[in-house]
């Protein structure tokens, strides 16, 4: 299948500037082509994924990406999308983040590591050192002002206003392109929806400076709409990281396995890289055995193997399968933090105390005394996966995940975490 034949199945195209020529020149030879990121974050979110998910696909078509950090458009901000002026960051935030984005991009796409890679570079690298005088006389002088304010990344932001810092972005973004495609041989620009009236911008930058004849191109991805029409990539915790410290493996696995039939699909689509006889299955499994959510377990697979590996898959099934099942025994104490991390939390100190007085007065778990010995009594009430049912049963230390937890389970789903201290 033709690389934008299987982006089009995909749903993945927005917008090109080209089409029938983009496709010509896809078909005469292998292109470079780019997509960038700002480091306006100390990590990507799942958001960010999505461009970077049709690059390897070139990749894998035998084109050659080029995955561009922001250092110097990271610096100035990007007004696509945001109805406000950021506040800036200083040089030594935008570097720690580049450096930590470049470290992700490493991870997830094995960029930079030899020559059949994914090619990392850093726009600082061919920014930083252009004068003022430089910037107005070589480069200003391309760009329309009139031109610029009727690209709708500006146009929208009139109203409410728009400093002279944002709105020469799409300026910085036109010199990427440009020295992309002298020294990287790059003809296509990727991005998101928003960011056609930079791409384009760069499209007419280079065919001032080259000549008309100058063979280059833009392609966006659609804007990514949940089927209840919210944003995508959004939890009531906020942004799905891609960051572990910042988004567990397992609530990462747990985003995706919760996902709506409605749009698991397309998220197969977009994310995965399985084939289409794979996910056409996987959407007939949706209409003839939808409690199995087989397509959800494959997507939170793909996914979390992707981002986080092996390892932090294995764990985070294991944690969903014990938490399913209520059997916790054989969690480590690790996996018990990560999966528990959002309960409701609890210190207890590391001695030793009477089952009901330390649900009672030590964590608070227990309303009364009464109660207490009431759920015990009833066999309501579990410890470390294990039923408690003696009132007179003495709390240890040795009976924690590692002396690190101990894990309180009231009724079948209500769990409240312990930490010894």
């Amino acid at each position: 299948m033709n690389i934008l034949d299987e982006l089009e199945w995909r749903d993945a195209i927005n917008q090109q500037t080209d089409e029938t020529g983009l496709r010509k020149l896809i078909e005469q030879k292998q292109i470079a082509l780019y997509c960038g990121v700002d480091p306006t974050g100390d990590s990507m979110h799942i958001g960010h994924l999505i461009p970077f998910m049709i690059l390897k696909r070139f990749q894998l078509a035998g084109h050659r990406p080029v995955i561009v950090i922001g250092g110097a458009t990271g610096s100035i901000g990007d007004p696509s999308g945001k109805s406000e002026e950021r506040t800036l960051q200083t040089r030594e935030q935008v570097q720690n983040n580049a450096d930590k984005l470049t470290r992700q991009m490493e991870k997830l796409f094995d960029a930079g590591k030899n020559e059949k890679s994914i090619r990392m570079v850093n726009n600082l690298d061919w920014t930083k050192d252009i004068s003022l005088l430089d910037f107005l006389r070589n480069i200003g002088k391309s760009f329309n002002i009139n031109t610029m304010l009727a690209k709708d990344i500006v146009a929208s932001r009139l109203e409410t206003g728009i400093s002279f810092t944002e709105f020469t972005y799409q300026i910085l973004q036109s010199i990427d392109f440009l020295h992309l495609y002298q020294h990287e041989n790059v003809q296509l620009q990727i991005g998101g929806a928003d960011q056609w009236g930079n791409i384009t911008a760069g499209l007419e930058y280079i065919r001032k400076q080259e000549g008309p004849e100058a063979e280059v191109y833009g392609l966006t991805i659609p804007l990514m709409l949940k089927a209840d029409g919210t944003k995508f990539g959004k939890t009531a915790g906020g942004a799905v990281w891609l960051d572990p410290e910042k988004t567990t493996p397992y609530e990462f696995y747990q985003f995706w396995l919760n996902q709506d039939d409605r749009d698991v699909v397309k998220y197969l689509k977009y994310f995965t890289f399985l084939t289409k006889d794979e996910i056409e299955a996987l959407a007939e499994k949706i209409t003839t055995e939808p409690h199995k959510r087989e397509a959800q377990k494959t997507l939170a697979r793909e996914m979390t193997l992707f981002v986080h590996g092996e390892q932090a898959l294995n764990d985070a099934e294991k944690i969903t399968a014990a938490l399913f099942s209520g059997d916790v025994k054989s969690l480590t104490a690790d996996q018990i933090e990560e999966g528990f991390k959002n309960m409701p939390t609890f210190e207890a100190p590391k001695d030793e105390r009477n089952i009901v007085e330390w649900l009672v007065d030590v964590v608070g778990i227990e309303p009364s005394r009464r109660q207490a010995r009431e759920d015990i009594t009833n066999g309501a009430l579990s410890m470390n996966g294990e039923k408690v049912t003696n009132v007179d049963a003495i709390v240890t230390p040795q009976n924690s995940f590692d002396e690190r937890f101990i894990l309180i389970r009231r009724g079948k789903k209500k769990y409240f975490l312990v930490k010894l201290v």
